[in-house]
């Protein structure tokens, strides 16, 4: 039988653009994982691992206009915000190209002996190494930033892992230019091609996470699909890290104050927030509590319309177009769910925003409304209208886990005056960012960020986003009683390589 071709498609029209390549066999999965295996010795050098970073940055800015190109046509977001993941995504790779060069990621730690210390204290020096291939599944709705060279595979390249991609099937054109890329910049440090594999195809999907010699995997995307690598990660003889994120709503938290003092202002930046990207972003705020007196209707009506005067857009496919239409029908049946602005069909190929408002009452209890505690992919929210915080608490209780939530506060409550500390409390638990009186569309690449949370929003606490990301890919190896000379250059007491690194309790640098 002959391999399933992959096509790229474009969502403006549904129509097929150009086959780019067929979908992977088992054999040729263990054909790129074996080549990725092949490869690992040649990242060892950190030297070589940071030019190769850094030239990968280089060469797609350089390529970007044809890479723009490419995914605008497969993807639909337009160029504007494909230019900025563009330049965000070779910010990671240089980001990550100085972290290498820093060399704290290894956390290289010397004990020397101590007789004294009850036990006694050998020698001991640990640091980490990297653990082998990783698997990476691209999301969808970043075809640069979470995809081919997006930070699952920059931190796992940083920590000296070669990897192999599973290409996303809404912009296989996109992937394949942007490894040809990828691969240009490794034969420039005389790397081979094996440090980035891709393939095609679900079934490709399923036989790179169960390969033997896959050390890891990081994916991007929904909750089952996520779900279903995760067991099969778990499931193999030899089980492997699974660094999942999965789904998130998002809640926010407005309190009564700050709808009296901004409710204009909060209104108008909800509704950029839930249909930036047409809503297609993984921060979006999924489930707004909103007071239920005067204050929180002028908010809903300045959100009424903002939203209202937000145009239709083109979602990512025609299948997640179909899945939209079909969710916000559902959940705008429901008992005592109104519709401010109704969204659904735009055209076509095309989706408007709206939002649901219902009692927040109705979401404090099992029953039919669950389904409004689901993340609904696309410009859609529900702004949940509460007579008592009490309301907001119970409801809160009962959401999984998310990679944000957020508070708006009033001035003075920012000042500690009032609840405010208390609904942070609240919301620290359900996620692994933490907002106030911001929205969450926007994930900074910055050392002290986090992009993750408690499932299903992340199948572990780590982050794929910023410099903490390369420690999903390491493990810890501590050597005891070893001779000088046999010991990593790294664990020398010379320290020949200027590591950072703690001896004997003190920080060295």
């Amino acid at each position: 039988m002959a391999a399933a071709q992959v096509w790229s498609v474009d969502p403006r029209t549904g129509k097929q653009r150009e086959q780019v390549a067929v979908e992977a066999t088992a054999q040729e999965v263990d054909a790129a994982v074996r080549s990725a295996h092949a490869a690992r010795a040649a990242l060892a050098d950190r030297t070589v691992r940071s030019a190769f970073l850094r030239t990968a940055a280089a060469l797609l800015d350089g390529a970007g206009d044809r890479l723009i190109e490419a995914a605008d046509a497969e993807t639909a977001l337009g160029p504007v915000r494909l230019t900025g993941e563009l330049a965000r995504t070779c910010f990671q790779l240089r980001a990550f190209a100085d972290i290498v060069d820093e060399g704290s990621f290894l956390d290289v730690i010397i004990d020397h002996p101590d007789d004294s210390a009850t036990p006694p204290i050998p020698d001991l020096r640990r640091y980490k190494v990297p653990l082998g291939v990783v698997a990476v599944y691209s999301a969808s709705n970043f075809p640069f930033a979470f995809s081919v060279p997006g930070g699952d595979t920059a931190s796992a390249l940083a920590a000296g892992c070669p990897v192999v991609v599973k290409a996303h099937p809404d912009h296989p054109a996109t992937s394949e230019l942007v490894a040809a890329v990828l691969r240009r910049a490794a034969a420039e440090h005389a790397l081979p091609d094996g440090v980035l594999g891709l393939v095609h195809g679900f079934e490709a999907g399923v036989e790179l996470v169960k390969h033997p010699l896959v050390a890891a995997a990081g994916f991007t995307g929904s909750v089952r699909g996520g779900r279903a690598l995760f067991d099969a990660a778990a499931a193999r003889p030899v089980p492997i890290p699974f660094h999942g994120e999965l789904g998130s709503l998002n809640p926010v938290v407005i309190t009564e104050a700050a709808a009296a003092e901004r409710a204009e202002e909060i209104g108008t930046g909800l509704a950029g927030a839930m249909t930036l990207g047409v809503g297609q972003f993984c921060v979006k705020p999924g489930l707004v509590f909103a007071p239920a007196g005067p204050a929180g209707d002028q908010l809903v009506k300045t959100l009424t319309d903002a939203v209202s005067d937000t145009a239709a857009g083109v979602l990512l496919d025609h299948r997640m177009r179909d899945n939209f239409v079909a969710g916000v029908a559902e959940r705008a049946a429901l008992p005592d769910v109104d519709t401010p602005v109704t969204p659904g069909v735009g055209s076509q190929h095309t989706v408007s925003p709206g939002f649901l408002t219902v009692p927040a009452a109705r979401l404090a209890a099992d029953g039919d409304h669950d389904l409004l505690l689901e993340e609904c992919f696309g410009p859609v929210t529900v702004v949940a209208r509460y007579d008592s915080h009490d309301d907001v608490t119970t409801v809160l209780s009962r959401l999984p886990g998310n990679l944000t939530a957020t508070l708006h506060l009033s001035g003075d409550e920012a000042e500690g005056n009032g609840n405010g500390a208390r609904i942070l409390a609240e919301l620290t638990p359900l996620a692994g960012r933490v907002l106030v009186n911001g929205w969450p569309t926007g994930v900074a690449v910055a050392p002290a960020q986090h992009h993750g949370g408690p499932y299903p929003a992340t199948t572990s606490t780590s982050t794929s986003v910023g410099g903490t990301a390369i420690e999903r890919w390491m493990r810890p190896v501590t050597y005891q009683t070893t001779p000088e000379e046999l010991l990593p250059p790294e664990l020398r007491d010379d320290n020949p390589l200027g590591l950072p690194r703690r001896v004997d309790g003190r920080r060295e640098s």
